[in-house]
């Protein structure tokens, strides 16, 4: 399977500011030599050798992630600002049919939905997958006068919509989708999806405690022996003490659950939106050197940027 990163930010879309765009060249500026101007080849290898943090960024896109199965057919899961990126950027399936696979329905999962261009094409379908019964509901709410000029009506016949149950096994080209239910304010569901043996964790906007590392069926079919998890990691350990039951996670503390579950490799996600690339790349260096502490090379961590992608 192929996942895409279109959306990794949290709370609410975040673009760079001057600012923030003022430090990176200054940044750059700190490292660069009278050799790396000497010809448009030697500055491309200048860029090229640049910290990501200063040549690029996370993104300011709120949660999207789209995974490409062998046999061609695309989840999509989350519904955040990045999925206009991924409108304007990716192909529609060859089928064109879209399983889109929703976490909840705070504003942040959502917004990106009206924006999305095939979301507008009749022959371009959307099969709606919830354990949230009134999903249809919440989607349509969002697109009402005054606040969207376009009414849901004019796109609903080309969306279906799938109530599932936690420890339900959906089976789509060739790939199996299980889901469970996390701690979050009105409720989060966490997905894995197995293709091939490689099992993928989508574990947004959750805070964690005691009760998930408890290894029980309905947790050990989700997360035990991951391939690769990307989970809420929004918060330094200062912050999540002050926001006990905001909805998300420290990142050491993710560390500890990817760890306990046998992981692979985690990928922190749903970023703070007060939070810029450096200050990112300060935590991930933190990150690494924590999972290094309490698991040795065992566990791999990176951090989700938007426009990368990761083969299973």
């Amino acid at each position: 399977m192929n996942i895409q990163f279109w959306g990794v930010r949290g709370s609410l879309p975040t673009p760079l500011s001057a600012q923030q765009v003022r430090a990176k060249i200054f940044a750059a500026l700190h490292r660069i030599s009278v050799k790396d101007l000497e010809s448009d080849e030697t500055k491309e290898q200048f860029i090229d050798s640049l910290p990501w943090w200063i040549s690029g960024t996370v993104g300011g896109n709120t949660p999207c992630v789209e995974i490409t199965l062998k046999s061609g057919a695309h989840l999509v899961f989350d519904a955040g600002s990045g999925m206009r990126v991924m409108g304007k950027l990716s192909e529609p399936p060859a089928d064109k049919h879209y399983h889109l696979f929703m976490s909840h329905f705070h504003w942040d999962h959502i917004q990106g939905l009206p924006f999305f261009d095939s979301a507008y094409n009749p022959t371009v379908i959307f099969e709606i997958y919830s354990p949230f019964r009134d999903m249809k509901e919440y989607l349509a709410k969002q697109m009402v006068a005054p606040y969207y000029p376009v009414d849901f009506s004019a796109i609903q016949n080309h969306f279906n919509f799938h109530c599932i149950e936690p420890g339900q096994v959906l089976k789509i080209g060739g790939a199996e989708i299980s889901c469970v239910k996390m701690s979050h304010p009105g409720d989060s569901y966490s997905y894995s999806v197995v293709e091939d043996g490689h099992k993928f964790v989508y574990a947004t906007d959750i805070e964690l405690g005691s009760k998930d590392f408890v290894h029980t069926d309905d947790r050990s079919k989700i997360f035990s022996e991951a391939d690769a998890i990307l989970i809420d990691s929004q918060y330094t350990v200062e912050e999540a003490l002050r926001k006990v039951n905001w909805g998300h996670s420290a990142f050491c503390y993710a560390i500890d659950f990817a760890a306990a579950w046998k992981i692979k490799k985690m990928f922190m996600f749903h970023h703070e939106p007060t939070y810029d690339d450096r200050k990112l790349n300060t935590i991930l260096e933190s990150a690494k050197w924590y999972a290094n502490y309490i698991s040795g090379d065992s566990l791999e961590i990176d951090i989700a940027r938007e426009g990368v992608s990761v083969e299973l």
